[in-house]
């Protein structure tokens, strides 16, 4: 029986996603004007219990006044399971929002719940909904969760969560949570869904969250997850493809279709095989450069 993965979805950049608390209006504000790819609007983890109704009123208001340009925008909501869960559903869901991010997903059912809640509120039927891994359990069943809801369309690693949970160490190397880590590249690649890597915790440490970057890169991974703009330009350079990388990529390309026009299967590029596969990497190089330019 033959077996195919399913398409790549389309290349949006989402080479710096940083993480906005929802509490604070000078940094919703600021949003605007960072060189981000994406936000997550957060009404989880950086909001206290006390300012869970702030963060929802002034997140939906954000939304709804726009003037956000490229930046995609995701809304983190509190577990469904918590007080705050279906309010922020409630609040959110017409506010103009491009996805709604689950936090600790440990089963598809979870992806169903959302969903349903979310039509409930009115959102709109096509509205995608992003996962975090980030607990043991969610880990070990990710296969399941990425085939789960046709509306899934990214895994967010949370790797804070899962080094307590593992009662691991966070090290330069994060040599605790990378089979994790690589499971959820796996899934998100054989189920055509976007990947983000988890945050860089030190904001003091430059040189270690560039280290980070490219080895997220290196792994597979389409962008990081940041916690300060600080770490932006950062995760920019290491996510987009270098100069060299695309020049490459043209060559082969050129060389790829030179081959095919003449009934050839294969090109020789610097003394290297070119096939079918290195095509097709070269095509998603080229087009996540064009997409970036566009940005």
């Amino acid at each position: 029986m033959t077996t195919t993965q399913p398409p790549a979805p389309a290349p949006r950049p989402r080479r710096s996603v940083l993480y906005m608390p929802g509490a604070n209006a000078r940094a919703l504000a600021k949003a605007r004007t960072l060189d981000a790819d994406a936000l997550i609007l957060d009404l989880e983890d950086a909001v206290a219990p006390d300012a869970k109704a702030l963060a929802r009123e002034q997140v939906a208001a954000a939304l709804r006044e726009g003037g956000f340009g490229h930046r995609e925008c995701i809304v983190r909501i509190n577990a469904l399971d918590t007080p705050w869960g279906h309010d922020d559903i409630r609040a959110i869901a017409q506010a103009g929002a491009h996805a709604v991010l689950l936090p600790k997903v440990q089963s598809a059912a979870q992806l169903t719940a959302l969903a349903d809640a979310l039509d409930a509120a009115g959102a709109p039927p096509d509205l995608p909904l992003w996962a975090m891994a980030e607990t043991p359990l969610g880990f070990l069943r990710l296969d399941a969760i990425a085939s789960g809801h046709a509306r899934l369309a990214a895994i967010v690693v949370g790797t804070s969560d899962l080094v307590k949970d593992l009662h691991a160490r966070h090290t330069p190397r994060r040599d605790g949570t990378l089979l994790a880590r690589s499971l959820a590249v796996m899934a998100a690649r054989a189920h055509g869904l976007a990947v983000l890597d988890g945050v860089h915790l030190d904001l003091q440490d430059d040189a270690g969250l560039a280290d980070a970057c490219r080895q997220g890169r290196d792994e597979g991974f389409d962008g990081k997850t940041l916690i300060h703009p600080n770490q932006i330009a950062a995760a920019n350079a290491a996510f987009a493809p270098t100069d060299a990388e695309l020049a490459c990529a043209r060559k082969r390309l050129d060389a790829w279709r030179a081959a095919q026009a003449a009934g050839l299967g294969v090109a020789v590029v610097d003394g290297a095989l070119v096939e079918n596969l290195h095509a097709a990497d070269a095509e998603r190089l080229l087009a996540l450069a064009a997409a970036i330019a566009r940005a």
